[in-house]
């Protein structure tokens, strides 16, 4: 089996074959981010770019699937092999980000691509096969499904200028707080990992999650090129507050924010987002997503008030053995052991965290 080659096909489904591919060539991958285009539930995370983050940057296999009919491209669904000695084995579309499942041209490509990705889980005897949709799917083997998270999404104005009006006039002043109190921001990309890194891997320590590695960031920014960015904001000198943001044909969106608490009076995280913004329009992006959250809670109501407004997101699962709920972080068993995270030394959270987070999907 060569890893550039379509692997294997499953049965015709009303003529429709779907084959799986574990890596690209750059025909290949054109092929399939020109399918994307013109598609409205399409992201800039099905891309093909992103098999190779997967790749790299978590050590995943990408198991991507095509759906052929009539010698045509018809649908296409990233899908990643999760394995950890600590969890178990997982099929995932995809994970690290909020959004996968199937892109098709109709209902029967993306049924067609999900009873593949069902017959995979079989064959690779995962835990569970996890579908991060936009909308429900019925297949008599998606079963469970977690709807009490939304896609928190903001419309953007043209210009800067009208972005800065939108807000209102309190808000506005903590938006430019940070900057009022000393805290510059400079965008860049690989010369800002460090810095990033730096702050990102002390506020998921103080939040008691693990961390991701480096070369997770590497990868991002290596594979999407000038479309991935970094911002660090820094207060005398230090950096203090933090961003990977990337940018598509459907916006922008911030996968991971981080600010240093002692400096939370500074208004450096307001700034921050504020800033994270006005780069989105200048970008000439439409929308912002700032991620999922579940209603009523603390992030939920932090992007509301910036004027997101929340979308249905449907987390789908074929569930072989155990629960799907048995590895997600809010999940109780895991909170003593949060709690215990939190007073690690960040120097061993940054050497064993990366093998636990990557296991999680």
């Amino acid at each position: 089996m060569t890893e550039s080659a379509v692997l294997r096909s499953a049965p015709p489904a009303q003529g429709i074959a779907v084959s799986v591919r574990e890596s690209f060539d750059e025909q290949s991958a054109g092929r399939w981010n020109s399918f994307l285009k013109d598609r409205p539930e399409a992201r800039s995370v099905h891309q093909a770019e992103w098999a190779e983050i997967f790749r790299r940057g978590l050590k995943h296999r990408p198991m991507y699937l095509e759906a052929i009919q009539a010698g045509s491209l018809v649908g296409v669904m990233p899908l990643v092999l999760v394995e950890s000695i600590f969890f178990g084995r997982f099929l995932v579309s995809s994970p690290y980000v909020n959004v996968g499942g199937p892109i098709a041209a109709d209902y029967d490509g993306a049924l067609a691509l999900i009873s593949k990705s069902v017959e995979l889980a079989d064959e690779l005897d995962v835990n569970h096969l996890e579908l991060r949709n936009s909308r429900v799917f019925e297949h008599p083997r998606l079963t469970k499904s977690r709807t009490d998270k939304k896609l928190m999404v903001r419309t953007l104005p043209r210009t800067a200028e009208e972005l800065l009006r939108s807000y209102k006039s309190e808000f506005r002043s903590k938006v430019l707080r940070g900057e009022r109190n000393g805290v510059s921001f400079e965008f860049g990309r690989e010369n800002l990992l460090k810095e990033f890194y730096d702050v990102f891997t002390v506020n998921m320590r103080d939040l008691g999650t693990p961390v991701f590695s480096k070369r997770l960031f590497e990868s991002i920014l290596g594979n999407l090129g000038d479309d991935a960015e970094l911002c660090v904001g820094r207060h005398n000198g230090s950096p203090i507050s933090a961003a990977l943001i990337w940018h598509g044909p459907e916006g922008t969106e911030v996968p991971s924010s981080s600010t240093l608490r002692q400096f939370n009076q500074t208004g450096a995280n307001m700034s921050l987002f504020g800033k994270l913004l006005q780069r989105a329009v200048e970008r000439g992006s439409s929308e912002f997503d700032f991620g999922r959250s579940s209603e009523g809670s603390g992030t939920y109501t932090f992007k509301r008030n910036w004027g997101a407004e929340p979308r249905t997101s449907v987390w789908q699962y074929y569930v072989r053995r155990g629960d799907a709920a048995d590895v997600r972080p809010e999940n109780p068993r895991f909170q003593r052991k949060i709690e215990l995270w939190k007073r690690l030394p960040v120097w061993l959270t940054r050497l064993v965290g990366p093998a636990i987070v990557r296991g999680i999907p």
